[in-house]
């Protein structure tokens, strides 16, 4: 059994993560996220997804990136969709 370095319980199917060099241990997805994703620098959520980064800080959203008064960043990259005829 192993303990999950969030929460504490004793459990015997954690997951084991590595991140720079050292080693976590947890019960859940759930206690990972907690311990170890970003907190997004405007409202404090965790970044469990892409998210969008400025220099060293990191947003959930553009939105939350321009309301930090980060401007020039965008969410996702316009690409145009190729169909190829069957």
């Amino acid at each position: 059994m192993t303990v999950c370095n969030t929460c504490g319980n004793d459990y015997d199917n954690t997951i084991r993560l590595v991140k720079e060099g050292r080693s976590y241990d947890f019960d859940s997805f759930e206690c990972a996220i907690h311990a170890l994703a970003p907190k997004c620098e405007n409202c404090g959520c965790r970044v469990i997804g892409h998210g969008v980064q400025y220099d060293e800080a990191i947003f959930c959203s553009v939105h939350c990136s321009s309301a930090a008064g980060v401007t020039g960043l965008t969410d996702h990259q316009q690409r145009e969709l190729i169909v190829e005829a069957p």
